[in-house]
């Protein structure tokens, strides 16, 4: 669990929930104490499960065709077996994470194809035009900082996008 000056929750009146966990097993370490504000959060009950399915062809919506979707950002925050989440990830696990990311994008198939910027040692020039893009993500969010998730800003840290951006 989050162990920072204090969860964005209490050191900010202005958040409606504020935990962390720091790695997979906090959750089960913890259940006593993450279950009820999950539920709560997400308005389900005790007994549901997480499922995942992964087939795209499943998908549907309300996309209407005469306007479409132009452009979209994912910001990813999940985990990696093996690896802490966020507040509690290593300098070390967190370059980890890294090195298996940008390998990773070096293998997406041609539609996926793209690049993968780290902001350590990023030429000033490319910082700057990915800003002038809004495709850039900056340090000095106030709830990150206080989580512990900016340690070692920006080691371990970058952006990707595809040829199209």
């Amino acid at each position: 669990v989050q162990v920072h000056p204090g969860p964005p929750a209490v050191e900010f009146d202005n958040q409606h929930c504020g935990i962390y966990a720091g790695d997979k097993d906090s959750y089960s370490d913890f259940a006593d104490v993450f279950d009820p504000i999950i539920q709560e959060y997400h308005g389900i009950k005790a007994d549901a499960r997480h499922t995942s399915d992964m087939d795209s062809t499943k998908l549907v919506g309300n996309v209407n065709p005469d306007a479409p979707v132009h452009s979209t950002r994912i910001r990813v925050g999940r985990s990696i077996d093996g690896f802490g989440l966020s507040p509690g990830i290593t300098k070390d696990q967190r370059l980890g994470v890294e090195k298996l990311f940008s390998s990773a994008c070096k293998k997406f198939p041609e539609d996926l194809a793209g690049e993968y910027y780290p902001l350590t040692g990023m030429d000033e020039e490319v910082r700057k035009q990915l800003v002038d893009d809004h495709f850039l993500f900056m340090s000095g969010d106030p709830n990150l900082k206080v989580a512990g998730m900016e340690r070692d800003w920006p080691e371990g840290r970058g952006i990707f996008h595809n040829k199209e951006k």
